[in-house]
């Protein structure tokens, strides 16, 4: 691992009823560990997951709209409204890694299209990305294309939602990607995700959000987890309830 852990800058809250903190599991957030290669965020819509992963974009200098250090384009609703309230701890750091946001992926893949891309380029601008455009692939090529030719080791992967793009059966794919890419600790991920499949990874710890203070919880404990399995193994009684 390389991200150790955050801390809560309490000295610059003027006022802890504004949003951020007005958000219950960051009202009461002081310091979070990070002990495992992978951690995954877990909780309902506003819970704050996406908050603090893109405050801690911020403080490693990816591009809150998604991208790496090097990633130059702004969209509007991208401020990290919590990055100049936390304080990141690291051993060592690193600046290498990435930062996905699935609901501003079109506009990433519209700024690697824009940029310059001349016969003279020494390194092909969609290299990194399968060797076309993002926008030419469907959305969950892209994102996988994203994850094996983008990503590399010895680098930190902050992921808003990466199921948002992936069928079951990529989202397997993508379990592999983990894998590889955090075997013998080389790369550490930081995922927010609502998918009982990429939550099943093994190993990972999953921090829930629905409390307050932030804590851990076991896979089989999320909802993410209860409802999926509830449904597959109670479908009619399910839907009768739900529809009647």
């Amino acid at each position: 691992m390389y991200l150790r852990s955050l801390t809560i800058l309490c000295e610059k809250i003027t006022d802890d009823f504004d949003y951020p903190f007005s958000i219950p599991a960051i009202n009461k957030l002081n310091s979070l560990e990070f002990t495992n290669n992978v951690t995954f965020f877990v909780g309902e819509n506003g819970s704050g997951k996406s908050t603090l992963l893109e405050a801690i974009a911020y403080q490693c200098g990816f591009n809150t709209a998604g991208g790496g250090r090097n990633n130059s384009y702004e969209i509007e609703s991208s401020h990290a409204v919590l990055g100049d309230f936390i304080r990141l701890s690291w051993m060592p750091k690193v600046t290498n890694g990435f930062f996905l946001r699935a609901e501003t992926f079109y506009d990433f893949a519209t700024y690697i299209d824009n940029l310059p891309r001349t016969p003279f380029d020494r390194v092909d601008k969609y290299a990194a990305y399968g060797g076309s455009s993002l926008h030419e692939q469907s959305h969950g090529e892209a994102f996988l294309s994203l994850f094996v030719n983008r990503f590399g080791q010895k680098g930190i992967y902050l992921l808003d939602e990466p199921e948002a793009a992936l069928s079951p059966e990529r989202q397997l794919a993508f379990l592999r990607v983990i894998k590889d890419l955090e075997q013998e600790g080389k790369s550490q991920f930081i995922i927010a995700s609502h998918s009982p499949i990429i939550l099943g990874y093994p190993g990972a710890r999953i921090l829930s959000f629905d409390t307050s203070p932030i804590s851990e919880i076991k896979y089989e404990d999320t909802a993410h987890y209860t409802v999926t399995k509830g449904f597959l193994n109670n479908r009619d009684l399910y839907l009768r309830e739900l529809l009647r």
